[in-house]
């Protein structure tokens, strides 16, 4: 498996949204593999709970350390600061859209994001996956109610839809359940299909993991899988990292 220079040059670029007009030409097909999403178990948080402030929710992000194998990079000067900087043309899936390029999807503007690129050999060339990870915080049942967002928005966007952001479009083409990690309180996951440019699609997963008020993002560009047609999934590694620092700190 050799990757294409278009691949080599779109490691290097966002894996927020704004990332697919890069990535032209590496796009394949979507799986048909049914997927289950997981679906989220009650718990209880006190009413009581109060949410966290960028810049505490920096400094609960992902560093070198805990990847050490890894490159940890700071969020992406190109993706949308806030909420409503995004926009999407079906109000139910903007929660979807909100995962999908680190922004809280819950009701807060308080997040904060970076990025992981981890690289894999794969015989005598590298696969290179990029992982965009975003973190909000919530009073209350507040994450809780983020998280039902996310899965309430699946089935009424599984026919697609549309995002606008800082004058790009993207198209959606197709949204369906996703098989979640079933890490942290809660988890969910959702597969999508991404208009590449009038180039076909690419396949991603996206996943929102809750621990405690705490929600964490992940949403992975992984090349290989790209031009082999199947589906970009996210580490596992990189979601085991970031939520067991939460829980940590919810501790």
């Amino acid at each position: 498996m050799k990757r294409s220079s278009t691949a080599c040059s779109a490691a290097k670029a966002t894996v927020g949204v704004l990332s697919f007009a890069l990535l032209t030409g590496c796009g394949g097909g979507s799986g048909d593999d049914p997927k289950a999403s997981e679906s989220p178990r009650p718990s209880k948080v006190s009413p009581a709970a109060k949410a966290l402030g960028a810049a505490e929710l920096e400094k609960l992000l992902l560093v070198q350390s805990d990847l050490p194998r890894d490159k940890i990079s700071d969020g992406d000067d190109t993706l949308p600061k806030s909420r409503s900087e995004l926009k999407t043309d079906k109000a139910e899936c903007a929660p979807l859209a909100y995962a999908l390029t680190g922004l809280p999807p819950g009701d807060t503007d308080a997040g904060a994001s970076n990025s992981v690129t981890s690289e894999e050999r794969v015989g005598n060339s590298f696969d290179v996956t990029m992982t965009s990870v975003g973190l909000s915080s919530y009073e209350g049942d507040g994450a809780e109610k983020a998280l039902e967002a996310v899965s309430d928005g699946i089935a009424p966007c599984s026919g697609g839809f549309g995002i606008t952001a800082q004058g790009e479009e993207m198209k959606i083409t197709k949204v369906a359940a996703g098989k979640a990690s079933g890490q942290g309180d809660d988890s969910v996951a959702f597969v999508l299909d991404a208009d590449m440019d009038g180039e076909g699609t690419g396949t991603f997963t996206v996943e929102a993991v809750r621990v405690g008020t705490l929600v964490s993002t992940y949403y992975s560009v992984d090349f290989a899988s790209m031009q082999s047609g199947k589906a970009s999934t996210v580490p596992l590694p990189v979601i085991s990292a970031q939520v067991g620092k939460l829980t940590a700190t919810a501790r």
